[in-house]
């Protein structure tokens, strides 16, 4: 008898539950498919206040001109050019890219990398040369600075009559100084 006491009670007590319940179907924001929720109609009404309170908020952007306020319901457009872009356009937005250099030969020590650097600017004044002390006790002697190893071909080839080591390696450059 207590048993069935006790199954009667929670039977009545799920009732209760399942009467105040109801059955909620709602689209699924991004892909659109329909979801299909048991909840409470007081939850149900709560969600549905702060739903529409976040697509109020992000429907109405305040942008500020010089003068007046205005809201705008439109969402910021992105330009997305459908071209290449152009070696200035890509300069303007990033002033250090990867590009090319010349390697001219590799050296011990910093005196025979200052020689060959005063031979370079001897033979081809209107090139940049530098030295890249990364590889210590080795020093590396570039020049000039490149888009592609295409734009480097000419002057490598001059290059190479003097130093004969010489090839195009992909390097940061300064955008500004590149041809």
């Amino acid at each position: 008898m207590k048993n069935l006491i006790k199954i009667f009670s929670i039977l009545l007590l799920s009732s209760f539950y399942r009467i105040d319940a109801q059955q909620v179907v709602k689209k699924d924001t991004l892909a659109g498919t329909e979801l299909t929720m048991t909840m409470d109609s007081k939850v149900n009404a709560a969600l549905e206040s702060i739903e529409d309170k976040c697509s109020k908020s992000s429907a109405s952007v305040i942008s500020r001109d010089s003068d007046d306020d205005y809201a705008s319901s439109k969402p910021t457009k992105i330009y997305v050019p459908n071209r290449e872009l152009t070696n200035a356009e890509i300069c303007r937005k990033n002033p250090r890219i990867l590009g090319y250099k010349i390697q001219i030969t590799i050296v011990k020590s910093n005196e025979e990398a200052n020689e060959v650097k005063a031979y370079f600017r001897k033979r081809f004044p209107n090139l940049k040369v530098e030295t890249d002390a990364s590889l210590r006790p080795n020093y590396k002697i570039l020049a000039g600075s490149y888009f592609t190893k295409q734009s480097a071909a000419s002057d490598l080839s001059r290059i190479r009559e003097y130093f004969k080591s010489a090839v195009a390696v992909q390097y940061r450059i300064f955008c500004a100084e590149a041809k």
